[in-house]
Parts: structure tokens; sequence; C-alpha cells
């Protein structure tokens, strides 16, 4: 399912910002040039109206912001990566390296949550996400993700 939404072209090996609200600009500011046309304020508003609800910071470095669009024909999931460190006010205070970003049309729940529970469930290894800290670029993430969604009993 994750390798489905999740393309190589939507991995960001090298996120630059420090804090949750210009990491979500920079993903989506990227997002927007990699994929067809979008509203970046409409999806940056999504995006932070979500986190007020409660921090998508999940623990272990690990965030999962995501939102709803009006119009988006699929669901879509990006990468980033954060070697310094996010300060996102996780659920257990500390940086977050590792940051995946659902795009889910407005009637999507269904789907929306079965991606969302995948991630969270190949998250949980500590192992997965050294790798993902690790790998060298783009395909070496994306080959990551999609050998560890493969293993896992979860899908």
């Amino acid at each position: 399912m994750l390798a489905d939404v999740l393309r190589e072209e939507n991995i960001i090996t090298d996120l630059k910002s420090r804090d949750k609200e210009e990491v979500l600009g920079e993903m989506v500011d990227d997002i927007s040039r990699m994929v067809a046309p979008i509203d970046t304020e409409t999806v940056l508003k999504a995006l932070l109206d979500r986190e007020k609800l409660g921090t998508t910071g999940i623990g272990h470095g690990v965030a999962i912001p995501h939102g709803k669009i009006k119009g988006l024909a699929e669901l879509k999931v990006f990468f980033g990566r954060s070697r310094k460190g996010v300060n996102y006010s996780s659920m257990d205070n500390l940086p977050v390296h590792l940051v995946f970003l659902i795009l889910a049309p407005e009637n999507s729940a269904a789907a929306h949550l079965k991606v969302l529970a995948s991630i969270s469930h190949l998250l949980k290894s500590q192992d997965f996400r050294m790798k993902l800290m690790d790998a060298v670029d783009r395909s070496d993430i994306y080959r990551i993700i999609t050998e560890a969604e493969k293993k896992s009993s979860f899908v």
C-alpha cells in the first residue's frame, strides 16, 4: 500500500528547517515543485490546522503530519529526513529526524488511515529508523521503505 503512494521523487534527503512550521513549509514548497500544482497555502494551512489538534510528532524522532486536501485526486505520501533534527513539539520532546507527510483527498478516510497505520507500524522498528537515517541517497531510502513494507506482516 505505501509503495503505491510514495514515489522515489517524493523523498527529500536533507531537510534544512529546524522547527515544525518551517519544516512543513519547506516540504510543502518542495512538494509543489515535485508534483502537480498544489495551492501551497491551502496545504500548509491544512497541515498546521491538524497540528493544532495535537502533535503528529509521535516520538523516537518521527513525525507523520497529515491533512485532507480539497480537490486532491489521490492520496500522496512524501518523506523528508533531517540529519540535524527539527524542534517539533513531539510527544517525547525529542527532535524529529524522519517525516512522513500524507496528503489525502477529502473523502479518503479509509485509505488515509490504512497508510497512516502502515507507516506507524514500520516506524516502530528502531532498526528501520536507523536504516533511514544512514541511507546514502533518495533511491536508498525508497528501497529501504519498500523492502520493509514487503517484509511487514501488517499489510
